[in-house]
């Protein structure tokens, strides 16, 4: 597998100081820091040796609920993704490759695999919305949104930059993120491999088999 192994102090050491501004340039976070993922060269995914700890957070679900990432996704393979659904290419196209991936996995496992997608833009991403974006993209998949700065901070937990949304020269509303998909083992609930922007379809279908049962990929 296309994977490399490197410490989370190595991967503060070269983060890329720069967020994902979505259908644009990257812009600078204004000294946020964060993990740049495991797109160096031909590697898909990056091994923490130090897994992140699962972010104590509680926002909003699809339905309007409270909903404890903890809890909820406890003894489970969990991918997490911070993005917005009116992002016009990498948000739609990150959810759309693990969507397509995890089909090919088995039913049980399926089932089992938990993939929740974090707003960084909860003004306009409501309940109601981001049902409507997932329901495109895989309906299983969790949708959760709420207070901006609870959602930031949990964020940076993981290493993931994000700036407040701000509207571009032409008026349109960019949200600057990073774009990392941190994979949680089902065995100890942290975040042990990180993927990059850069991720394939490929990629996601030959790691997810491992990622559910808490292996290397």
């Amino acid at each position: 597998m296309r994977t490399t192994r490197v410490t989370v102090a190595a991967l503060l050491a070269a983060a890329v100081l720069t967020l994902t501004a979505c259908g644009g340039e990257p812009v600078k976070p204004g000294g946020v820091t964060q993990i740049a993922g495991g797109q160096s060269n031909d590697k898909a995914a990056t091994l923490l040796d130090r897994p992140f700890n699962k972010p104590e957070l509680v926002l909003t679900d699809t339905t309007g609920n409270p909903w404890n990432l903890r809890e909820q996704t406890k003894g489970k393979p969990t991918l997490i993704y911070f993005g917005y659904t009116n992002c016009p290419d990498v948000c739609p196209l990150t959810m759309s490759n693990i969507a397509v991936a995890k089909k090919a996995l088995p039913k049980a496992d399926q089932d089992n695999l938990r993939v929740v997608f974090v707003t960084t833009d909860p003004e306009r991403d409501t309940p109601e919305s981001l049902a409507a974006w997932l329901k495109s993209q895989d309906p299983s998949f969790v949708g959760l949104t709420g207070d901006f700065k609870t959602i930031q901070a949990a964020a940076r937990t993981l290493g993931i930059g994000i700036d407040p949304a701000t509207k571009d020269a032409n008026g349109d509303v960019v949200s600057m993120h990073g774009a990392q998909v941190i994979a949680f083992s089902p065995k100890t609930d942290e975040g042990y491999v990180l993927y990059g922007e850069g991720t394939t379809v490929d990629d996601y279908t030959k790691d997810l088999p491992k990622l559910v049962k808490g292996e290397n990929p």
